[in-house]
């Protein structure tokens, strides 16, 4: 499986050379160089897919070892990297439409100086070395490795424009929040290090029984887990960060947002699914902060302006659909939602910064309207990963996340009232997907001097979209659902990893599936139609309806105020308690008993010169001799009088 370590270690190449050599090389030698490093990562990516789909489907898991790390006894722990079904669509996802946002970047970044710019794409380059690392990972010790490694490398994307407080800002808080999810992580790895004495996947997961079906061990190891899931992945109380990374270059928030870091913790979900499996106790934890995070964010997005911090709130919307999934049971659809979410999200976040580019960083929907004429390839593709994002019939976005929705009743871990939670998340989501759209490239233009200015991107930031569009209608192909096509290519592909999980029944003659997805349709029918009226035209209906509801529109508006809340109990009081234990601790304690033998030394010191260094030569004399005798006395004790 020699083409692992070119998918591997060509991007980490990459970002060696142009941090190292880049300012020198210049702009275009720069690009080239990080977009023919994940480009051909790609080539080889689908070369390694292609190698492994040539295998019975039984014998698809091969384990490449790298470097052996330690050996004490039995105990081994090794840079190992694992292709089976799983990983071969991590990395064709990751280095695929990595490639795009590269090639995307040469010309968004285009007004950077040499030396930001190769830094700029030696830390892309790297960022996607990190993420390959942690969908690789033969064992838990490599995939922690790429987990910390995507941390870093996301701290200094998110923080890259440095003279920026608030990107800086930004970037320490994505870097401490996910601090606190690794930490159970953490925990976990340990508590699987001493039940199974081994951190390999092939040893842990095919005897994850060991921990006890329903026990309080297999619920504790599998929330641990899923601690460091909730913070890579932004759900539940850990989703603050990824909000607050829009302050990176916009090609940094799709490559976040979309196929790679944020969908590390549904990966890690995925690949342990044998411990969560254990615990229904778990399971249901994992399917409710996913469903009440996907409903919690959609809300958000609702109401906001900045056209990215929409998108942000939508991706934690998302995340929470595939968290829901998994923890359902329906691994396949949750990560088939990761898959098609990472075309159409991508394709959303590059269309923002296409819109931004044209209008010279305007970030602010209410300055916006009528973009349609003026940006005509923005408009189509964007429209298209709307579409996808609502759910609309024929997308992508509408079998992956009805899919999800089907399992909540349906599934091995069904459940009535989350399947509420879920599809009122999607109305709000169909809501926000069609403002959006109408907001930005319909109606009259609402700031004049922004309109006449804006233009259609250069074609290395419109190709991207074009590629991305066309993969957002496409990629539903490959999870049709099964009463409507025998061919399952994704299902069958991802067969022999989940071949322990029980499915969901079939719908008896399919009237359920269809009835749901009768409803769905309708639903987003009514609301995109509802959104029309609304935003593509002068209405006064929205404006009149917030201030009418004032209370819950400012509630919306301000996040349901979590930031301030984390500020006021955890920043705040964790920076008075700092305060007090350097005032009274280190200060009074620490740094006083310090000065105390310092002082008594320095007064000691002085008396003595005082009274003994006087200048009578006579005392010198009596002290010479005394401490002549003083010695002799000893050595003739301690020297046996010889």
């Amino acid at each position: 499986m020699s083409p692992l370590y070119v998918v591997l270690f060509l991007p980490l190449i990459g970002a060696v050379i142009n941090r190292l050599f880049g300012a020198r090389l210049g702009k275009r030698a720069s690009a080239g160089l990080a977009c023919a490093a994940v480009l051909t990562a790609f080539a080889f990516a689908v070369s390694a897919f292609l190698g492994l789909s040539a295998l019975a489907p039984a014998a698809r898991s091969v384990v490449t070892p790298v470097y052996g790390f330690l050996t004490v006894g039995s105990f081994k722990i090794g840079f190992d990297l694992l292709l089976d079904p799983l990983s071969a669509v991590m990395i064709c996802v990751v280095t695929g439409i990595g490639s795009l946002i590269h090639i995307y970047s040469v010309a968004y970044m285009e007004e950077e100086d040499d030396a930001e710019y190769a830094r700029f794409f030696a830390y892309i380059n790297f960022f996607v070395f990190s993420m390959l690392t942690l969908v690789l990972a033969a064992n838990f010790m490599v995939i922690f490795t790429g987990w910390e490694l995507v941390g870093v490398s996301s701290y200094l994307l998110i923080g890259y424009y440095r003279g920026k407080t608030s990107a800086a800002d930004a970037g320490k808080k994505a870097f401490i929040v996910n601090r606190v999810g690794d930490l159970g992580f953490l925990l976990g790895i340990f508590i699987i290090m001493g039940v199974f004495g081994s951190l390999d996947f092939g040893v842990v997961l095919p005897h994850a029984a060991l921990l006890g079906a329903g026990s309080g061990l297999a619920t504790a190891t599998a929330l641990l887990l899923f601690m460091g899931a909730m913070g890579k992945s932004a759900q539940g109380p850990l989703y603050v960060w990824l909000p607050d990374a829009m302050e990176g270059p916009t090609p940094v928030s799709a490559l976040i947002h979309a196929a790679t870091m944020v969908t590390a913790g549904v990966f890690l979900v995925a690949r342990c699914h044998a411990i969560f499996e254990l615990s229904p106790t778990a399971m249901g934890v994992v399917a409710w902060i996913g469903g009440l995070t996907a409903l919690y964010a959609a809300t958000i997005a609702m109401v906001q302006a900045d056209i990215k911090r929409v998108l942000a709130y939508s991706t934690v919307s998302q995340l929470g659909y595939m968290v829901m999934g998994v923890g359902l049971g329906a691994y396949t659809a949750g990560f088939f939602h990761l898959l098609t979410h990472a075309f159409f999200k991508a394709l959303l976040f590059l269309g923002a910064g296409s819109v931004m580019h044209a209008l010279h960083g305007e970030l602010d929907m209410h300055k916006m309207g009528g973009l349609r004429k003026k940006m005509p390839i923005t408009h189509i593709t964007f429209v298209i990963g709307a579409c996808c994002l609502a759910g609309v019939p024929l997308t992508s976005g509408f079998f992956s996340k009805d899919e999800i929705l089907y399992m909540a009743i349906a599934g091995p871990h069904a459940s009535l009232c989350l399947w509420v939670v879920g599809y009122l998340g999607a109305c709000c989501t169909a809501f926000y997907s069609g403002r959006l759209v109408f907001q930005i490239f319909y109606g009259k233009p609402r700031d004049h001097h922004a309109y006449d200015h804006a233009h259609e991107s250069a074609w290395p930031m419109a190709l991207p979209l074009v590629v991305l569009a066309v993969g957002s209608l496409a990629v539903g192909l490959l999870g049709l659902p099964k009463f409507a096509s025998s061919w399952q290519p994704f299902s069958d592909w991802l067969a022999p990893v989940f071949a322990d999980v029980k499915t969901a029944p079939e719908a008896d003659g399919g009237s359920l599936v269809y009835w749901l997805m009768l409803l769905y349709t309708a639903t987003v029918a009514f609301l995109g139609w509802l959104s029309y009226q609304w935003f593509a035209k002068e209405n006064p209906k929205p404006t009149a309806l917030a201030a009418r509801w004032n209370g819950l529109y400012r509630l919306l508006w301000n996040k349901y105020y979590v930031d301030e809340f984390y500020q006021l109990v955890f920043v705040r009081a964790f920076l008075g308690y700092s305060r007090w234990l350097w005032r009274w601790v280190d200060q009074g304690i620490i740094d006083g008993a310090v000065n105390a033998v310092g002082g008594f030394a320095q007064h000691l010191g002085a008396l003595l010169r005082e009274r003994v260094q006087n200048g009578q030569t006579r005392q010198y004399a009596a002290f010479l001799m005394a401490g002549v005798c003083l010695l002799l006395g000893l050595v003739f004790i301690y020297g046996g009088g010889r």
